[in-house]
């Protein structure tokens, strides 16, 4: 609590941030100080109780039913700004989509500062729903006044959610031409992670960049993967940040193989053991190809370009692998 005081004052959050790691370390221990916070009188106490119970919620599973249900409860009569800040925050890190009524509500505030925690938050409670409440605000959020509210509202729809709607995409193309930047970048990511070919050209703008492009601009290159973005990709030096990656998705040529072994893979292995009940599928909103086993939830998958270079490229010898590895 004095740690929180004096931070409140300076606006360095260290000190304070490593003392509520440490107590959000005890699990279910923080739960019942948490709940004693943020029935105090005093705001920083409540403010307290809300980042003790989100830190504890996020490092223990245990804790999060209860942080959820008692976050909800203090939703409904609080009125302090820095407490809903971090009433919002926690909301997050319980993943109880309970919270999302609560964030729906705040989404509306007037004070700036707890629309955009609001806007951020929503990846954590995501109903995964393209017309879910959670999609709706951050739809509206999206072409708020504020750009920093706009650039993670943008976000969190664009590059967090895994959720595809016309209303989605019209909300992220009105972006993709917005007078801030940042906005501008989420925007565009945002439609190019759902394979929208609007994309293209303003993508190739972001790559083109003379001060070179954000990482996850080349991760959205990866998951479009069209020969079009190749020319401005090969300017950049082959390194970890993902130009090589965007580069080999971008490439006709080497899809066109990498397409051909997965086949053969498939063909080998289903005639090995077709017990495994083998697919080849790609993520919507991710980059790669997997080799699934099973069509149950948690089934076995391997990525297939991985397990190729683990069988030295060879699609019959990588089936022989997965064979071997999984028990008749």
């Amino acid at each position: 609590m004095a740690a929180a005081g004096v931070a409140g004052e300076t606006g360095d959050w260290d000190a304070y941030e490593s003392l509520l790691g440490q107590a959000a370390a005890d699990g279910v221990g923080a739960l019942p100080l948490g709940l004693e916070l943020i029935g105090s009188a005093d705001p920083v106490a409540r403010e307290t109780g809300c980042d003790l119970l989100g830190r504890a919620s996020s490092q223990n599973e245990a804790v999060r039913a209860g942080a959820a249900t008692a976050l909800v409860a203090l939703a409904e009569r609080e009125t302090e700004g820095r407490v809903l800040w971090s009433l919002a925050r926690a909301m997050e890190m319980t993943y109880d989509q309970r919270g999302v009524a609560v964030l729906v509500a705040l989404a509306g505030h007037h004070d700036a500062a707890i629309r955009r925690q609001v806007a951020g938050s929503f990846a954590g409670v995501a109903t995964g729903l393209p017309d879910g409440p959670d999609i709706r605000a951050l739809i509206v959020l999206t072409r708020d006044q504020d750009p920093e509210v706009r650039d993670w509202a943008t976000f969190t729809l664009g590059f967090q959610a895994e959720a595809d709607s016309p209303a989605i995409r019209d909300a992220l193309w009105e972006r993709a031409t917005d007078e801030d930047a940042e906005v501008r970048e989420e925007g565009i990511r945002g439609l190019a992670r759902r394979h929208d070919r609007r994309a293209v050209p303003l993508l190739s703008e972001l790559l083109s960049s003379p001060g070179g492009a954000h990482v996850l601009t080349f991760g959205a290159a990866q998951i479009m993967g069209i020969p079009e973005l190749l020319p401005a990709l090969l300017e950049y030096e082959p390194d970890g940040v993902g130009v090589t990656a965007a580069v080999h998705a971008s490439d006709p040529v080497r899809r066109a193989r990498l397409d051909a072994s997965a086949w053969e893979l498939l063909c080998v292995l289903d005639r090995l053991r077709p017990d495994l009940d083998a697919s080849v599928y790609m993520d919507r909103f991710a980059s790669g190809m997997s080799l699934g086993l099973g069509a149950a939830f948690g089934s076995p998958a391997y990525d297939v370009e991985a397990l190729l270079e683990r069988a030295h490229g060879g699609p019959a010898a990588a089936a022989a692998l997965v064979a071997s590895e999984q028990p008749v």
